[in-house]
């Protein structure tokens, strides 16, 4: 290795399971073994910008509230920036930094011509009324009307977030804009420039990740079994189409809880339980599991599709599962890879298996920006091989490396925007 290649720090892991630590972790064992550049290694590391906002808001009760925002975009190295909105509690700049860096990786696998971007709202939406979070969002579209745009940074829904709001942010910004921008977001209802099949893209993604993992280990999708971690759109989804391919879903959860059943879950029975009841809550669906239980429970994949580090060094080795597909954003915390890989189980790390959603997202934009739009069909036939093209891609990788695929994936997309940067050169 030469002096000017980048050089693996000491460990700074501290046991608390930190989004952005554990996004750097991988990331500098993938630069390791590609031999990144110390210099483009300093470049890629960090975000290229980062934006805090206040947003006042005159809340429903006649009293001014001061909500915080953010927005960081990792690069736009190969194209505008991209990535989702999300509006919780427990929202901060650390999640954001490693959400937006997660989407490059992502862009950049999927081979579309983004970069990676996040955004968010420190709130509470289950606390907040329509008209709350439309002043919300208006203001905190108008804050970053300098940022956003069709040729610049392209947010979408995320947790929290939905094509109601995107709406919102499209007329806010078209409104400043002075004409009909409907480019400038995606994830919108149909009516105004959405795309057919975008609700479902990243949990038929997850599908067609699981299903390409299979094929590879000449496994028959009719034999085997699956537990699905959150049933929100992402989760719900996945089961639905997996079972469809002939999986049988024995184990479901949301925050309220989850339920095993070794016989199998009708899972379209649920979707609709969940749409008429707005969560899984007093179902009948199986036995009564906890969200942790769920993940150790006997079943040969597993999809954790909730939140960030549900899997950690402290129940990895709990872990029956032979097949983890991410459909959540970091839902494995860096700390529990290696655990992991010794127990010999496959992952395809959300960076892949959930890429369905952004894929689905340019599709839109690409149509927006054309005026002309596709059928479902055309856009899952698109979808499917982008999908398998990735997977091949970071399979391919993972096995010239002879490492994991998280790592195959991390390994393919830094040489990648490391080599367009090279290609661009630096101004200044």
């Amino acid at each position: 290795m030469t002096e000017d290649t980048y050089k693996e720090p000491a460990p700074y892991w501290k046991g608390n399971a930190n989004p952005f630590e554990s996004m750097m972790l991988r990331f500098d064992k993938a630069a390791e073994l590609c031999k990144l550049e110390q210099g483009l290694y300093n470049y890629l590391k960090q975000p290229v910008k980062q934006v805090i906002i206040s947003i006042p808001v005159l809340m429903d009760n006649g009293k001014l509230e001061v909500f915080e925002g953010y927005r960081v975009i990792h690069d736009n190295i190969l194209g505008p920036s991209k990535g989702g909105i999300r509006y919780a509690p427990d929202v901060d700049l650390d999640e954001m930094k490693a959400l937006a860096s997660w989407m490059s990786w992502k862009c950049a696998i999927a081979n579309i011509p983004f970069g990676g971007a996040k955004g968010g709202v420190k709130c509470d939406p289950s606390k907040l009324s329509q008209s709350e979070l439309e002043k919300i969002t208006r203001r905190y579209t108008s804050a970053l009307l300098e940022i956003f745009g069709p040729d610049t940074d392209i947010p979408a829904p995320d947790m929290n977030t939905n094509e109601q709001m995107m709406a919102w942010i499209m007329d806010t910004y078209s409104m400043h804009s002075r004409k009909t921008v409907t480019g400038v977001v995606t994830g919108k209802p149909l009516i105004i420039g959405g795309s057919k099949g975008r609700p479902e893209a990243t949990g038929r993604g997850v599908m067609i990740a699981t299903m390409c993992a299979l094929e590879k280990k000449g496994v028959d999708p009719r034999d085997i079994t699956c537990a699905v971690q959150g049933f929100g759109n992402v989760g719900s989804v996945s089961a639905k189409l997996l079972s469809e391919k002939g999986i049988k879903i024995v184990a479901i959860s949301d925050v309220t809880g989850g339920y095993y059943n070794k016989d199998g879950i009708d899972i379209p029975k649920a979707i609709e339980y969940v749409k008429k009841n707005g969560s899984l809550k007093d179902s009948k669906f199986g036995s009564k599991i906890t969200n942790e239980e769920l993940l150790e429970c006997d079943a040969y994949i597993l999809v954790p599709a909730a939140k960030e580090d549900q899997i950690t060094e402290k129940n990895a080795n709990n872990i029956k599962a032979r097949l983890i597909v991410e459909g959540a954003n970091g839902p494995t915390a860096a700390n529990a890879d290696s655990i992991i890989e010794r127990k010999g189980i496959m992952v395809i790390p959300d960076i892949l298996a959930n890429s369905g959603g952004v894929i689905v997202s340019y599709f839109e934009w690409v149509q927006d920006r054309l005026g002309y739009f596709w059928d479902e069909d055309d856009v899952n036939n698109r979808l499917n091989r982008m999908m398998r093209e990735a997977f091949e891609t970071v399979y391919k990788t993972a096995m010239n490396y002879n490492t994991t695929m998280r790592l195959g994936a991390y390994i393919y997309a830094i040489d990648k925007v490391s080599k367009v940067l090279k290609l661009r050169g630096i101004y200044g």
